[in-house]
């Protein structure tokens, strides 16, 4: 007999992969979804928030693929949190960089951040069937919405990262892609569809549960265990969770909504586990009279929505704590006949609260968004939550006191979603709650630092890598970690404009880390490069590339510096080993090479869409300022006499743009040619 403390309904959460033996009511869709994954190029699985696509994929399809046949890596995801020191990473692209270590978690992040998607695959062990064919290699990419979700400046690191499973997918025919997103951003990927897979795609929508797959859901769990249902009440149960048909068109004459023959599989979860843990612990038999007083009252509802907010209040710190975020969703999505509303979504905010918000309480199932005319509107995700606004709240039960972990992890999660403030918040309590693990202690102090980079609060990073140094430190053979974040530290060094100090700083992590390490020394050689010792950070790069060979991030360094130094050809040489290029600074360097060799058609597209990635990059600003002075020195001057040359204005935009700032030689031509008028 399976114990009392036996879980067979996972509430809230998804279902995992190991808990398909309680994962019931999906298994058609669980066949037709596998068939479609392996045969098609790509395949994308959609539906409403709330629906169970993780569910279906983790406990449903997974364990349908035999490994004979096919290689599944793990679920995807392009959000991602770390306590590694970010600035000691090559510069990467974000989601791609989190999409390779949800794959592989216990890969070095160095080693990860130099990648490519193709790399990665490539060097995994190649697996072959029975019949010595190559098996097929199965990813996927979970809540590809986050893709679509981010600000205009992480846009290009979409568009590359599309561009990096075209290539993956050109690049081995048995390689198979499943996008998992929510329906209302559905649209966004249709744009990059042609480009991914042609013609050899599937949709496939994910509904609501049926009736009839609802009973199997309640009542498959249980199978082995010492409860059942008795004849009949699964089924009672699952018509009193109905989904309600609110549109217009099926309204009876009295204004009723008639019920349909769908289940929402979270209100079926958080139903049929408040009756598990509320049964008496010698009940064996459910009775209709247990589902009335424990499943099909207004508790399991109440319990439901008044978690959900608690949660999300106190992640995203809201004023007034969770009876002001419910006042605001009463206030909100319910009119004064006790009717849900709908609400627009703008950019930001939302009926005045900001979407980071609305978007967890999507993301828990207490509203939906859908999409309209390309507008955007927000409602609660089912009807019965009228019933939790307008009733009085109850009391809940106390919330076991979060530990530095819990802290941390919602740190890392907030920093995953690009909510800084909240991330520096549960970073602190993390820190503040006295932890005596030292490694644990580092790598709070380690995210902290990440936090303030990310906000640009360049000495606060500092103090967080020099204090996780410390603690490190402090453990013993954790020479690495140390290296890294002084690494970090070298290059905000550099950043901050002190290449001095940041070429003491990367020289001591070369110390620690070992003296061929790739990115250091490739950091090492941009400080010099900084502080105007061009050609001796070209020297570096040289014996670098040639015990390393044509390292990505090596090869642009030296691209750039040899573009800096007027050797065109071979500048070319580097950067058109590592196209596409996917840095706005490689990018003007590689138009400036161009027009430096008088190829002026090529140089003006480069330069465009090195500008169109990098508008307020100094270093961009500063080559297209050179490019374009070089192209127009000799050509007959259109313009009115005392107005600046087009070379002038770039200029001074690259001495006025954000960090990092402009290093000293490049700021001293930028001064001339902002100085510079158009002769007469």
């Amino acid at each position: 007999m399976i114990p009392s403390t036996y879980e067979p309904y996972v509430g809230l959460r998804a279902f995992r992969t190991e808990e398909s033996d309680k994962f019931f009511g999906r298994e058609q869709e669980a066949y037709e979804l596998s068939d479609l994954w392996q045969s098609n190029r790509m395949t994308v699985l959609h539906a409403p928030s709330g629906t169970g696509k993780t569910s279906l994929i983790q406990a449903g399809v997974l364990p349908l693929i035999e490994p004979y046949k096919a290689d599944a890596l793990p679920i995807g995801r392009v959000s991602h949190g770390t306590s590694f020191p970010t600035p000691a990473l090559p510069e990467h692209n974000p989601h791609v960089f989190a999409l390779l270590s949800s794959w592989a978690p216990q890969e070095a992040p160095m080693r990860l951040a130099r990648m490519t998607v193709r790399d990665f695959l490539r060097r995994r062990h190649a697996r072959y069937d029975p019949y010595g064919d190559p098996a097929l290699v199965l990813i996927a990419i979970d809540q590809a919405e986050e893709l679509f979700l981010d600000t205009f400046e992480r846009h290009p690191y979409c568009e590359w990262l599309i561009d990096q499973l075209v290539e993956a997918l050109d690049d081995d025919p048995n390689l198979r892609l499943l996008f998992s997103i929510r329906e209302d951003r559905l649209s966004d990927l249709l744009a990059h569809e042609l480009k991914l897979a042609g013609v050899d795609r599937e949709h496939f929508r994910l509904a609501p549960l049926s009736c009839a797959a609802a009973v199997r859901a309640v009542e498959g769990p249980l199978e082995g265990t010492f409860r059942s249902f008795a004849g009949g009440v699964a089924d009672q149960l699952v018509q009193d969770l109905r989904m309600v048909d609110m549109s217009a068109a099926a309204m009876a004459p009295d204004g009723t909504p008639p019920l349909l023959e769908t289940v929402d599989p979270v209100r079926l979860q958080v139903a049929c586990a408040t009756l598990w843990h509320s049964l008496p612990a010698d009940v064996t038999l459910i009775t209709s009279a247990h589902v009335r007083r424990f499943a099909l009252t207004d508790s399991s509802l109440t319990e439901f929505g008044d978690g959900v907010v608690a949660r999300v209040a106190e992640k995203h710190a809201y004023p007034g704590g969770a009876a002001a975020l419910k006042r605001w969703l009463r206030g909100s999505f319910v009119d004064q006949y006790g009717n849900r509303r709908r609400v627009y979504q703008g950019q930001t905010l939302t009926a005045g609260v900001p979407n980071a918000v609305v978007t967890a309480l999507v993301d828990r199932n207490v509203l939906r968004v859908e999409r309209a005319a390309d507008e955007y509107w927000c409602e609660l995700s089912h009807d019965r939550l009228v019933d939790w606004l307008l009733r009085v709240r109850r009391r809940t039960a106390p919330v076991a006191e979060p530990t530095a972990q819990d802290h941390l992890h919602r740190a890392e999660l907030a920093l995953a979603e690009g909510n800084l403030d909240l991330a520096r918040e549960e970073a602190e309590q993390a820190a503040a709650a006295g932890v005596d693990d030292l490694q644990l202690s580092a790598e709070i102090e380690s995210l902290l630092g990440n936090i303030a980079y990310k906000q640009n609060d360049f000495q606060r990073a500092i103090d967080h890598y020099l204090r996780a140094a410390e603690l490190f430190t402090g453990l013993g053979g954790a020479t690495e970690a140390v290296g890294r974040l002084l690494a970090a530290i070298g290059r905000i060094l550099m950043y901050q404009g002190q290449p001095d100090q940041a070429v003491t700083e990367l020289r001591a992590a070369l110390n620690r880390v070992g003296g061929g390490d790739v990115s250091i020394v490739t950091q090492l050689s941009w400080a010099l490069w900084y502080g105007g010792e061009k050609v001796r950070a070209k020297e570096l790069l040289d014996g670098l590339l040639h015990q390393e060979g044509n390292v990505v991030e090596a090869l642009r360094a030296r691209g750039e510096i040899l573009a800096d130094l007027n050797e065109s050809e071979a500048a070319l040489r580097d950067l058109d080993l590592i196209r596409p290029l996917q840095h706005p600074s490689a990018r003007a360097a590689r138009a400036l090479a161009l027009a430096q060799l008088g190829r002026r058609a090529e140089a003006e597209l480069e330069i465009a869409e090195a500008l169109a990635e990098g508008p307020d990059h100094g270093t961009v600003l500063c080559y297209a300022a050179r490019l374009r002075h070089l192209l127009d020195k000799g050509t007959a001057d259109k313009e009115t006499a005392g107005e600046e040359t087009a070379a002038a204005v770039l200029a001074r935009r690259a001495l006025t743009a954000p960090p990092p700032p402009l290093p000293a030689h490049l700021r001293k031509e930028a001064e001339k040619l902002a100085g510079k008028r158009p002769q007469p």
